[in-house]
């Protein structure tokens, strides 16, 4: 499949305390923190496989609301990264379970991360 996106980077009001939501959440998904640098006061962490497609950085000054969703390789993942996120501080936005709506396989689990970003992990596949 050829991608169309190459990263992409929300601004975060914690930086510590997302960075650490993140880190637990996608390490369910196989993705890590793979780059990490500051440039003057402001820091920048990013997540992936090979590279870095996922960035948060501080600076932030009040809660969002953007969407990404996360590919999950099955819906077990798609449950452990539920679980995580809500360990490490996510709020619920739609626990893990089919939206048929979409697809009758689409198998996904939504939170919130620390600034209200909307947190997806979607499986594709049957099980």
């Amino acid at each position: 499949m050829t991608q169309i996106i190459d990263h992409v980077s929300l601004k975060v009001t914690d930086f510590e305390k997302s960075r650490g939501f993140y880190v637990a959440a996608l390490a369910t998904l196989g993705i890590k923190l793979v780059a990490e640098f500051a440039v003057e006061r402001s820091h920048h962490a990013g997540f992936g496989i090979e590279r870095p497609t996922f960035w948060i950085g501080d600076g932030s000054t009040h809660r969002a609301s953007a969407h990404v969703a996360f590919m999950a390789k099955s819906r077990s993942e798609v449950r452990a990264f539920y679980s995580v996120a809500m360990s490490v501080g996510g709020r619920d936005n739609g626990a893990p379970g089919l939206r048929a709506h979409y697809h009758p396989n689409y198998f996904s689990a939504f939170v919130f991360d620390p600034d209200g970003h909307n947190i997806e992990a979607v499986c594709h596949d049957p099980e």
